[in-house]
This record gives structure tokens, C-alpha cells and sequence, in this order.
């Protein structure tokens, strides 16, 4: 299967099924010298453990995670990193009645056309688990950017359609006033927002960063939809109204005033803080009765059964926090190599 491939200094190739042994990642490219221990990747992979709340799916998984390779006293080595998470909590009889049913909503169809086969526990490769791999490499991502003063962080900022100040977002609570349908589920939508970025980050044609950061967050099974800035309000401003007024701050650098454009010009960061938004669809594994075709192409009706988050975004947050660090982390290196005095600072004898 091609796709499980991301990143061009700073890569990574995640692996693993949902009802498998094991899932994660490895890493090519990190630097040498980063401080790195398990505690560092599992603080970020607690965060998308399921069993935390009423919006969360009660699967017991501790996700723990275990360092195969690439560090050694402490220390990154430069060579690649492989990290390991096993699945501990899986019950593939929960998923014995999908077998030739088509799920609406989930990958279930598009795959079996594709490749005549699929694993249906849970989803095989196309489930949530895979993102494990994600949230461990965007860990060590984070770390890197840690080290050039940059700290990423994404928030749930609306859930059923209620609005929730990024001061008073709680990750796994229910929002007050909102009700959910026995056996449905609800969207919602993830803020990130990236400080500390210097100017110049990303490129001005094909590898935009805003393009590149869309690619990224994209590619999370959940989002349908990714802004940046006022992203689609921006259309409907006028070009004084969307235009960020340069300034000097207090200190004599060049900044913004307002930040409409959420931290890119021309594809590149302009120094200001990086505001992205994600739109998560309501989780597709739903009791409620729904209408589909199985394996033969007879019409049917299904009730999926099985353990299931009443809404993603909460889970989601940190895999847009790790795919947002893995593109900056990447644009980082790529960077060094933009101006022949960085070259020389490093080469020059």
C-alpha cells in the first residue's frame, strides 16, 4: 500500500492495523542530539487515549509506548527512530456482522474496490488507530520545534454546532446545553495555533506552507475541511478590511497589527502566530439504523454495535497539534538551506 509516507527532510512512514498487534511509526531524518525519552512521546499520546469522557469511546487502550531504535543515553543518534505502540483492547467479534456490509460513512467500499480485500476489525488501516503513529512522531516533531522556541497546541473550539471560547475548552466534556441522540454522534471543529514561528518558513509556488499545512491536517480520516486565518470569511471582506497593516513592535521588528491571514503570506510564515482550523465529522460508527448494500449488492439495513466516541474532535486535536508540527518541523530543516549565509555558518572554516 503506497500513502504511509510523509515528510521529505523529516519523515515518516507509519504502519499498523487497528486489530493488529501492534501499531506506529518510524522516523527518518530527526537531527542528532535531540533529548528524547518515552515520557516525552507519552505525555502527547495520552492526550488521543480513548476512555477519557463521555465523548469518548470507552476502548481500554494505556497506548504506551516503546522506543525500538535511534536513541541511546538519552539522545537522538540521527539514524531512524521506530516507535511502538501494541493493541491491547481489541474485540474483533464486535466487528463479525460488517464483514460484507459496507459501513456508510467509513472507508469500508472505496477500499474493497481498490483492493478486493479489507481487513473489516475496526477498520483495518483505514481506523483511527493510525493515527498513533501520527501523535509519537508528531511528539518528537514537537520537541524539535520545542528547541527554536516554537509550541503548537490545538483546542476544540465548537462541538454540535455550539461555539467554546479557546479560554474554557475542556477536551473531553460535553458543552453545556448540548444534547446528543442515544446512538448518534456529533462534529466539530479543532483550532491550532502555532507561536514562536520565525518569518520565511515554506516555499512560494507548489510547497506553500498554508498548502502544505492543508495536505497535513487533510489527511487526518476525520477532517472534511481546513482553513487558515479567516479562511472562508475572507471572501466575503473587503481588501482593507483582510489586509494586515505592517507595524514595529516594541522592540523594533516588523509585525502585524491584525492577523487575518493566520500567519502565511505567499505561502510562507510572516512571524505572526499560526491560526489553522479543522472541521471534524460526526463519528460514523452509529447505532441508529442506516440503510446500505453488502459484498453481493443486496440492499440492507445495519446497526453497528462495538465501542465508539460520541464525537472525534476531542481526540482529534492532538493529531492536527502533531501533523501542524511535522510540516513546521520539516520546513525547519528545509530552511537551512534557503540562504548561503546559513550555509556558511555551519560549513565555513
Amino acid at each position: 500500500m503506497a500513502g504511509s509516507v510523509f515528510g521529505r527532510l523529516f519523515r515518516i512512514m507509519t504502519w499498523g492495523e487497528s486489530h493488529g498487534k501492534a501499531v506506529g511509526v518510524v522516523i527518518d531524518g530527526c537531527p542528532a542530539g535531540l533529548s528524547l525519552c518515552e515520557a516525552d512521546i507519552q505525555a502527547l499520546l495520552d492526550k488521543r487515549r480513548p476512555g477519557q469522557g463521555p465523548l469518548s469511546t470507552p476502548r481500554k487502550e494505556a497506548d504506551r509506548v516503546e522506543i525500538l531504535s535511534g536513541v541511546f543515553e538519552g539522545k537522538t543518534t540521527g539514524t531512524p527512530l521506530s516507535l511502538l505502540v501494541r493493541n491491547e483492547d481489541q474485540r474483533s467479534r464486535d466487528y463479525s456482522q460488517i464483514a460484507e456490509i459496507y459501513r456508510p460513512g467509513h472507508a469500508d467500499y472505496p477500499f474493497d474496490a481498490k483492493y478486493g480485500f479489507r481487513d473489516y476489525r475496526g477498520g483495518g488501516r483505514s481506523s483511527g488507530r493510525e493515527t498513533i503513529g501520527r501523535v509519537a512522531a508528531g511528539a518528537v516533531a514537537g520537541k524539535l520545534l520545542g528547541e527554536c522556541g516554537i509550541q503548537v497546541e490545538s483546542r476544540v473550539i465548537r462541538v454540535g454546532g455550539i461555539d467554546i471560547p479557546w479560554d474554557e475548552a475542556e477536551p473531553f466534556a460535553l458543552p453545556a446545553g448540548l444534547s446528543v441522540e442515544a446512538g448518534n454522534s456529533l462534529g466539530g471543529v479543532v483550532e491550532c495555533r502555532a507561536e514562536g514561528l520565525p518569518a520565511g518558513l515554506g516555499e512560494t509556488v507548489f510547497d506553500k506552507l498554508d498548502a502544505r499545512l492543508s495536505q497535513a491536517v487533510m489527511s487526518i480520516g476525520a477532517v472534511k475541511g481546513v482553513e487558515i486565518g479567516d479562511g472562508f470569511a475572507a471572501a466575503d471582506l473587503l481588501g482593507s478590511e483582510n489586509n494586515d497593516p505592517f507595524c514595529l513592535d516594541e522592540e523594533g521588528r516588523i509585525a502585524k497589527k491584525t492577523n487575518h491571514a493566520g500567519g502565511t503570506l505567499g505561502g510562507m510564515s510572516d512571524g505572526s502566530p499560526l491560526i489553522l482550523r479543522a472541521a471534524i465529522k460526526p463519528t460514523p460508527s452509529i447505532s441508529l439504523p442506516q440503510k446500505t448494500v453488502n459484498r453481493s449488492g443486496e440492499e440492507t439495513e445495519i446497526q453497528i454495535s462495538g465501542r465508539h466516541d460520541i464525537c472525534i474532535a476531542p481526540r482529534a486535536a492532538v493529531v492536527v497539534t502533531s501533523m501542524v508540527s511535522l510540516v513546521l518541523a520539516d520546513a525547519l530543516l528545509e530552511n537551512l538551506g534557503a540562504r548561503m549565509e546559513y550555509v556558511r555558518t555551519i560549513y565555513q572554516r
